[in-house]
């Protein structure tokens, strides 16, 4: 019998990123935790990223993560948003790999997909479907729900792709 696997999902943003934690084995998944690092806007981007990076570093070591998900870049019709979000996607992406994480990339579309069975739903939609897969999360706050949603999409894909290998 294996060990469930921990899976941290990130919704990643320089002023808000979306973190949640959960536990699959098998088809069941349980809620570990979830939150969201805020930067303040009055700090430089550089200061904002270092924020980040040292918030992120503190979650995986609290949480222990086997896995991390991370949401790919939403293009943004902004560039100086879009910037800004690549960089806080790179922070993302390097602190759980700096930790030796095998990370995944998912898109949005497929995220709401796996989670709701529409690639087009709504936060509200993403938001309410994870109070039914983790009824005991509590969950207030798009960003957190967001991230648990990439954590279960994750999940779901891993659990496809070992049957996959094993078959």
């Amino acid at each position: 019998m294996s060990l469930p696997l921990r899976i941290l999902g990130l919704d990643p943003g320089l002023r808000r990123t979306g973190w949640g934690v959960i536990e699959c084995e098998g088809s069941s998944l349980r809620h570990i935790a979830h939150g969201t690092i805020q930067t303040k806007s009055t700090q430089s981007d550089p200061d904002r990223l270092a924020t980040l990076h040292d918030l992120l570093a503190e979650v995986i070591a609290d949480w222990a993560p086997h896995a991390v998900a991370v949401e790919k870049t939403f293009v943004n019709k902004d560039p100086a948003s879009a910037l800004k979000l690549g960089q806080a996607r790179g922070v993302s992406l390097l602190v759980p790999a700096c930790a030796g994480l095998p990370v995944a990339e998912y898109a949005p579309n497929l995220v709401k997909k796996s989670i709701v069975g529409n690639g087009h739903a709504t936060k509200e939609q993403v938001s309410t479907m994870i109070g039914v897969l983790l009824p005991n999360a509590k969950v207030n706050g798009f960003d957190a729900a967001d991230a648990l949603a990439i954590a279960i999409c994750h999940a779901h894909h891993h659990q496809s792709s070992s049957a996959m290998v094993r078959a």
